[in-house]
């Protein structure tokens, strides 16, 4: 029996994969215990890693820092994958309004961990460890450690302590605050809803079709280029019915429209009254009897598999001059966008062929449409992304008023490195798309391996810790979390007039939280919390981690 005691208690390789190995699944084991509705979901997993620390086991130091600075790097690396496509447009129109509370709320989480680490004169690192439990971020948590390591040379395990203490009441603290805002604000549901309906701004930019009769004189007997060149919105004629012949086209560059024929149009809302005024009026003409007047003509979604076309926008391909066929529009992680020339295609995206049936079974050998090709992970452009990033955060940078030179680190490279190549890795032909189950499976590893690694490390002294004036910390951390929230809650209610539902997903995003988005999700039984919380959680995310190096780069 001598083997399992040296598996359990030694210091190889073997005994290193079998303790995390325990830690993690265990620590899962228990993530899926809620109390009220609540669970602390993966963070499990470092306070088992905490109790088995404490209990003496240890694994080899050299294993022990590159599992967790590569469990790290990977969790870090995915999550600028699944947020850098959208992290530039997040900006945009109403996006602007909420990034900015957002990265109030980052702001003033800051400012008042400083405000404690100055009035108690509790060392910076521990508060930076209290901040990202407050505002439950473990990639802050991971950055803080990574950049100590890099300033010091060696490890703070308060760091990860700090952390842990302040988690629960993190998580908890948030959720209250958002049911505190429903009777702060006396919020009438039906109201919120209503207010909803009328100011859904997606019914407004998301591709729709419309039917329009031609009756502007000015296009009579004019071709189709020449009557998109006119105006510089985004749509496309995806039918024409010719009334003379009754016959029922799929348009190409040079069909002629004639007075009195039928077209169906796809654009957006905002565009619609513009269209309108260059082509004709709007009849009630709705799809399906499109459909009736041609049996021959189908329309079909056909998925991008085929890594040469990834980047090719869409006029570059003909498919129209070609194939005979239109594409009327493009899916994009489930968002209808206008099938425009200028659009460029990615990998995975899903395009709306509309045209006869041999035409479009070319059309699909053409793209691909093989959602087995889709399921095989593209591994070329994460490792590369992956060196590039590390690379990148070992740039020394230097600043005025900083003695040393400042490195992104770990943390810092690999997410800016992800952000860029997921936005633009497209226009220099590299397939960074990879399925949502896949970036999952990647993201989750990370952040358990991480999560282990620091909970075995921190668990030594954990005790003594709390009971030497470590418990102080939970009050601190309540305060890191409550104060920002209200402040820039009431902000984003009383001065810009924010939908309830929204605020909530702004604040859940603010504090990278899932378990406060899934309670804004079943309170207002919408999808608005979601859509605040994505629109944030890109900058978000950055700001937390870069954040959390400047402090520690700044104030140590």
């Amino acid at each position: 029996m001598d083997w399992i005691v040296q598996l359990v208690t030694g210091s190889g390789v073997a005994h290193a994969i079998f303790i995390l190995a325990i830690v993690i699944s265990v620590g899962l084991i228990l993530g899926k215990i809620k109390i009220f509705g609540i669970s602390l979901g993966i963070t499990w997993i470092l306070f088992c890693g905490i109790f088995l620390g404490h209990l003496g086991i240890e694994i080899n130091p050299g294993v022990l820092l590159f599992m967790k600075e590569f469990g790290l790097i990977l969790f870090i690396y995915s999550i600028g994958m699944q947020v850098g496509p959208s992290f530039f447009s997040s900006f945009k129109e109403g996006g602007l309004t909420l990034n900015l509370l957002a990265a109030g709320v980052v702001l003033l989480g800051v400012v008042t961990t400083y405000i404690i680490h100055l009035v108690t004169d509790t060392p910076i690192s521990t508060m930076v460890g209290v901040l990202s439990g407050a505002v439950t971020n473990t990639p802050g948590l991971g950055a803080a450690q990574q950049t100590y390591t890099d300033i010091t040379g060696a490890t703070d395990p308060t760091i990860a302590t700090a952390y842990a203490v302040a988690y629960p009441l993190g998580v908890v603290g948030i959720i209250l605050t958002l049911l505190l805002f429903k009777y702060i604000f006396k919020v009438d549901t039906e109201k919120e809803n209503q207010s909803l309906e009328e100011d859904d701004e997606s019914k407004n930019i998301e591709a729709q079709m419309f039917s329009i009769q031609v009756k502007n004189p000015s296009i009579f007997g004019k071709n189709i280029k020449y009557i998109k060149s006119l105006i510089e919105k985004e749509f496309v004629i995806s039918r024409v019915l010719h009334t003379d012949t009754g016959k029922l086209v799929v348009p190409q560059t040079d069909t002629i429209l004639c007075e009195n024929d039928k077209v169906l149009v796809v654009s957006n809302l905002n565009n619609i009254e513009i269209i309108e005024t260059l082509i004709g009026n709007r009849i009630d003409m709705k799809r399906e009897e499109w459909n009736k007047l041609d049996s021959q003509l189908v329309s079909r979604r056909i998925s991008i598999t085929k890594s040469f076309i990834n980047g090719r926008s869409l006029g570059d391909l003909k498919l129209r001059n070609n194939y005979g066929v239109n594409i009327t529009r493009v899916n994009r992680a489930g968002v209808d966008l206008i099938a425009d020339s200028r659009l460029r295609l990615q990998l995975g995206d899903r395009i709306t062929v509309v045209g006869s049936e041999d035409a479009i079974a070319n059309v699909e050998k053409y793209m691909g449409n093989s959602l087995r090709r889709l399921r095989e992970p593209n591994l070329i452009s994460i490792f590369i992304g992956i060196a590039l990033g590390v690379l990148l955060g070992s740039v020394p940078i230097m600043f005025p008023g900083i003695p040393q030179p400042v490195k992104l680190g770990l943390a810092g490279g690999p997410l800016i490195i992800a952000i860029l190549i997921s936005k633009f890795g497209v226009k220099l032909k590299l397939v960074t798309y990879t399925t949502m189950s896949a970036n999952l499976m990647l993201r989750e590893i990370g952040i358990a391996l991480f999560l282990a690694c620091v909970g075995l490390e921190a668990g030594g002294g954990f005790i003594e810790t709390i009971i030497n004036g470590g418990y102080k910390w939970i009050g601190y951390g309540f305060i890191i979390t409550v104060l920002p929230i209200l402040t820039m809650g009431i902000i984003g209610r009383k001065v810009c007039k924010l939908n309830y539902y929204s605020l909530m997903g702004l604040i859940a995003g603010s504090m990278t939280d899932p378990p406060a988005l899934s309670f804004a999700n079943s309170t207002a039984g919408n999808d608005v919390p979601a859509v605040s919380y994505a629109t944030v959680y890109p900058l978000t995310m950055f700001l937390r981690v870069i954040s959390a190096q400047l402090m520690i780069l700044i104030f140590l």
